[in-house]
């Protein structure tokens, strides 16, 4: 693909250039800000584990920013979940290979189920 223009390359290729771009300056952290937003499953799980091989190859540190509790707790080793406007820092989670990541999934999801009704109050059956 080395002949390709960037419009006929795939999403998940564009990505990878983007962070061979990134890391090609070989910088001490790495901000990667929803860089899976525009990808379909499979390309965003391809580039997942993209990461998570850099990252163990190299030891830089990555700051991934995401929305999605599954995919910050497939790529992140420390989760970092902050509360609503004005954001603060509501947990650090360690994630490594002794969690078990259906709980922490969970665990993340009640959080926010939380941080929603400290944010809005009650729902309309009380709970």
């Amino acid at each position: 693909f080395e002949t390709y223009y960037p419009g006929r390359v795939s999403g998940g290729m564009r990505q990878r250039a983007a962070i061979a771009r990134a890391l090609a300056i070989e910088p001490d952290v790495l901000l990667m800000d929803e860089p899976f937003g525009a990808l379909d499953a499979q390309n965003r799980r391809i580039m997942q584990n993209e990461v998570r091989r850099i990252w163990g190859e190299t030891g830089r540190t990555i700051v991934f920013v995401t929305h999605s509790i599954e995919e910050a707790a497939a790529v992140g080793t420390t989760l970092v979940m902050l509360s609503a406007r004005p954001a603060r820092v509501r947990a650090e989670i360690r994630n490594d290979a002794q969690v078990d990541r259906r709980k922490l999934i969970d665990d993340l999801n009640t959080m926010i189920m939380e941080e929603v009704e400290r944010q809005q109050g009650p729902g309309p059956l009380g709970g």
